[in-house]
């Protein structure tokens, strides 16, 4: 009987110091990010949510309340004494997405997927998930950018912008492709005034050589006219490009639409990006190909 109620002393003792200990890790991480949160002592990971409470969201018909997938968080765990690594999801607008992540690139934080999660969805919502390793502090302080940058646009308009704001383009499309053959160094492909490059790159999937043709590639194509046009396409990248890339067109003024894979099990891993932008057709093809230079192979 003494040593059952030892055991249970010390039993009650290991729970109390454990709890007492994630209390003051609680504590730690909300000083130190500024973020009200919550601990998972098991996984030591520190989670701060931010349900989207600003706008309502109606999918299917349905009005979604934050708690059914629309919210946003940050999670933080310590790599060494000296080092963290941040993940999150930030559920965004659209007219939300290419300045917060411009500025999560600028706080040097990485952009690891851009997609949607829901089909009819009033307003239309992308998912933007995000990852990084630096200071706690500087990761915290690149998650607050974010947040506060939606803040500032939702601030200015209510309603979502319904375009990128760009000048409206001509009916009539009439690029000349001969400067952007030069900036590019390749031939395009033309049709009644659109022109089109592909830069193929190549995988291996299950032993066979997947390459340009079997979809493996980038692309930009070109409408409306030099002065006046629209650029949209696909960059194939590996994964060590992929933030490098973002960064290069974001800086060009491309507005990135889309960050996910196209296949499963191909060697070298290989992420696609879908962007859209409009200005002067050299000053776009310029942005691009400065970020086709960035390949690692």
């Amino acid at each position: 009987m003494f040593k059952v109620k030892i055991l249970t002393h010390l039993t009650i003792g290991a729970l109390f110091l454990t709890s007492l200990y994630a209390d003051e890790q609680l504590d730690k991480y909300e000083s130190l990010t500024g973020f009200k949160g919550s601990y998972n002592e098991k996984e030591k990971v520190f989670k701060a949510s931010f349900p989207r409470n600003d706008i309502k969201i109606s999918v299917d018909n349905t009005q979604l309340d934050p708690f059914m997938g629309l919210t946003s968080w940050s999670a933080f765990t310590s790599v060494n004494e000296n080092t963290f690594m941040v993940m999150g999801d930030l559920v965004l607008l659209q007219d939300e997405v290419n300045p917060v992540m411009s500025t999560l690139l600028n706080s040097n934080l990485q952009i690891t997927a851009l997609h949607n999660h829901f089909f009819y969805d009033i307003p239309k919502i992308y998912f933007m998930h995000i990852g990084g390793e630096g200071s706690l502090g500087d990761l915290a302080a690149g998650v607050k950018n974010a947040l506060d940058m939606v803040k500032e646009i939702r601030s200015k308009n209510n309603s979502p912008a319904n375009s990128f704001g760009g000048p409206i383009i001509s009916s009539k499309n009439s690029i000349d492709p001969s400067s952007l053959e030069k900036i590019f160094g390749i031939k395009g492909q033309s049709k009644e005034g659109m022109v089109k490059f592909v830069f193929g790159r190549s995988v291996k999937m299950d032993n066979v050589i997947l390459s340009s043709d079997m979809g493996v590639n980038t692309w930009a194509a070109f409408a409306g006219t030099n002065e006046n046009a629209i650029v949209d396409g696909d960059f194939a990248v590996l994964e060590n490009e992929l933030q490098p890339v973002l960064k290069t067109l974001r800086k060009g003024g491309i507005n990135i639409i889309a960050i996910h894979h196209h296949m499963t099990m191909e060697f070298p891993r290989m992420i696609f990006l879908h962007y859209w932008g409009n200005g002067n057709a050299d000053d776009l093809a310029k942005t691009i190909k400065t970020a086709l230079d960035l390949k690692a192979n």
